[in-house]
């Protein structure tokens, strides 16, 4: 297993991106091509001890910025760090890879250079929220502001395949993000996908679920469009540490409190991981035809490390190959659909005919 790694993207690169990648090297069997300046990688190391020789490095001082257009990965910056390592990957030269990078410029580079899973037609950011029963896979989460219902559809069964292979689940429930549980509720999109989802043979679908019930755990798998989704995300994470503010202060108020704290201290730190989205690691690009992992922009080293360990279990899931195997199911009843339309057509064309 090959990891390619970027560590030049991200708000703490490269200092923590190396340290997480350090660890990650440490911990799991896998070799490591780190992607990124060289002069940098080399003082970094010198600073915090760490050998380095069991890294290849490819040398490149250009970097995708949080600013820049996402077309730049393919365009003006095709010699940053991250446009180098999809390279890398698109030509089998490693077997995943990983950045802490802009969003926007990732799923592009992935989507032009790394290519979709044939019949796929949008992939989709995959999140993992934690929820009070088990965890739970939210997409899309920022990719794709628009969407239509036969897309919300392939998120769903993309969804279902990852849950199932990464957290041993035989049949993952399904939920449509929607303002109320109702079948006529929401937009004309979401209803035309509430419809188009009931009658999907390869998934559990559950119907509508509202935002307030997928934290308590309404279903294992929720799809929605990447506004939607990226909003509620950040929705959910700002209640987490809100919540967990309130905790420490009110643990911290006095005497009393603080030896209250002392005894609760493994149930608290067991309520923290669970509501630290870094424990699940990075998110994965769902419908990338190789595996393409996305850390959060703020991750410091272990939670770097997180996405890398994260990364390298997709790789081995087998997921996009179950995914691909799905894609050709879609595509088989596209084709149907258009020989019946011409074959509904030719029909219309001679009755006309007849009646001249």
């Amino acid at each position: 297993m090959r990891i390619i790694v970027d560590v030049m993207g991200g708000d703490h690169a490269p200092l923590e991106t190396l340290k997480g990648a350090y660890a990650a090297s440490k911990e799991l069997n896998a070799s490591f091509i780190l992607v990124g300046d060289r002069n940098e990688i080399d003082r970094i190391a010198e600073e915090q001890g760490f050998d380095l020789r069991r890294f290849d490095i490819v040398h490149t001082p250009v970097v995708m910025t949080m600013e820049d257009d996402p077309l730049s990965v393919v365009r003006a910056k095709k010699e940053s760090s991250m446009s180098v390592g999809l390279h890398m990957l698109a030509d089998g030269k490693g077997d995943a890879f990983v950045s802490t990078g802009n969003t926007g410029a990732l799923f592009t580079g992935a989507t032009l250079i790394v290519r979709k899973v044939r019949g796929i037609q949008r992939a989709a950011i995959g999140t993992i929220l934690p929820t009070a029963v088990d965890p739970c896979v939210l997409l899309d989460t920022g990719a794709n502001v628009t969407v239509t219902d036969e897309q919300l559809e392939q998120f769903a069964v993309m969804g279902s395949v990852y849950a199932r292979k990464m957290f041993d689940m035989r049949s993952p429930s399904v939920g449509l993000l929607n303002n109320g549980t109702e079948d006529h509720k929401g937009t004309p999109l979401q209803i035309a996908a509430h419809q188009r989802l009931k009658a999907c043979d390869s998934i559990c679908y559950i119907g509508n679920v509202e935002g307030s019930t997928v934290p308590l755990g309404a279903c294992n798998v929720v799809v929605t469009d990447g506004f939607t989704g990226n909003v509620f995300l950040k929705t959910m994470e700002g209640t987490s540490k809100m919540i967990l503010k309130a905790l420490k202060g009110a643990l911290t108020k006095n005497g009393i409190t603080k030896l209250s704290a002392l005894l609760l201290k493994s149930s608290i730190q067991e309520m923290r991981h669970k509501f630290d989205a870094s424990e699940y690691g990075g998110s994965p690009f769902l419908g990338i035809s190789k595996p393409v992992v996305k850390a959060h922009g703020s991750s410091d080293a272990r939670a770097f490390c997180n996405a890398i360990r994260a990364a390298v279990t997709y790789a081995e899931s087998g997921v996009i190959y179950d995914i691909a195997e799905e894609a050709e199911g879609f595509l088989a009843r596209r084709r149907a659909e258009r020989e019946e339309q011409a074959a509904n057509a030719q029909s219309e064309i001679s009755a006309g005919g007849g009646e001249a």
